[in-house]
């Protein structure tokens, strides 16, 4: 993960409250009950999780390499199923409610995944509105709007292949939030970005919590980190425990 600029948002470690010091409140955005996952029968990698978040929050998820930070997101996200407990998202099942579960659901994994090489930028973003079921009369607002985030507009009718690592970042980036999801998940959202994609990401976050979206920002460590997190949680020999 890049060292994060301390120019680029508030004060390192600065911690605030956008939604209440209590986040365990009735209106929860995402609850996680009971979550356990067993990668070997005899050590769980994730022990009855237990997580709430309330809408319009930014949380760290911090944690050493190999605690489960990324098997929680993917939990989290309903990509991995769990092998005891349950999640919910605005009230829905990633399993009975699939489809709403997804619309309203950013996910942004850590690596240089999800994108096609030959492909422009312009189509990756038009197929993720479409995958992510953006009404066809919105479609074009959104992409303009992920396109302005992410400072997209020079890179639109290249290849991807052809783009930086800093710059496809920033491309995935502008995918996990181009339907307006109310969750965003982000792995490492940092790796292979500059301080102006840093400064780009930092002000996108902002603007998402502010429209109400609740953000989870994983990565090995939250100190140093230019963001003021509402909270800070930190994974640890399964347990997710608040700092």
């Amino acid at each position: 993960m890049t060292a994060l600029s301390e120019t680029a948002l508030g004060e390192p470690g600065k911690s605030g409250s956008r939604a209440g010091d209590d986040p365990n409140v009735a209106s929860a955005r995402l609850q996680a009950r009971g979550v356990s996952k067993y990668w070997r029968r005899d050590v769980p990698t994730l022990h009855e999780v237990d997580l709430t978040l309330p809408a319009g929050q930014l949380v760290a998820l911090a944690g050493q390499n190999g605690a489960g930070k990324t098997t929680l997101l993917r939990v989290l996200a309903g990509l991995i199923v769990a092998d005891a407990g349950s999640v919910a998202l605005d009230g829905l099942s990633p399993d009975r409610d699939r489809r709403a579960f997804q619309q309203r659901l950013g996910f942004v994994s850590a690596g240089q995944t999800g994108l096609y090489a030959r492909l422009t930028v312009d189509f990756h973003l038009d197929l993720c509105a479409r995958l992510m079921f953006v009404p066809r009369g919105s479609r074009r607002g959104a992409i303009e709007a992920s396109v302005d985030r992410f400072d997209l507009h020079e890179l639109r009718g290249q290849r991807v292949d052809r783009l930086s690592m800093g710059q496809r970042q920033r491309v995935r980036l502008a995918l996990g939030v181009i339907h307006s999801p109310t969750l965003l998940l982000l792995d490492e959202p940092a790796n292979s970005l500059d301080d102006h994609g840093l400064a780009l990401l930092c002000g996108a976050l902002e603007a998402l919590v502010g429209e109400g979206c609740t953000v989870v920002w994983c990565a090995p460590s939250a100190d140093g980190v230019a963001l003021r997190f509402d909270d800070v949680y930190e994974l640890s020999r399964g347990k997710v425990v608040r700092r």
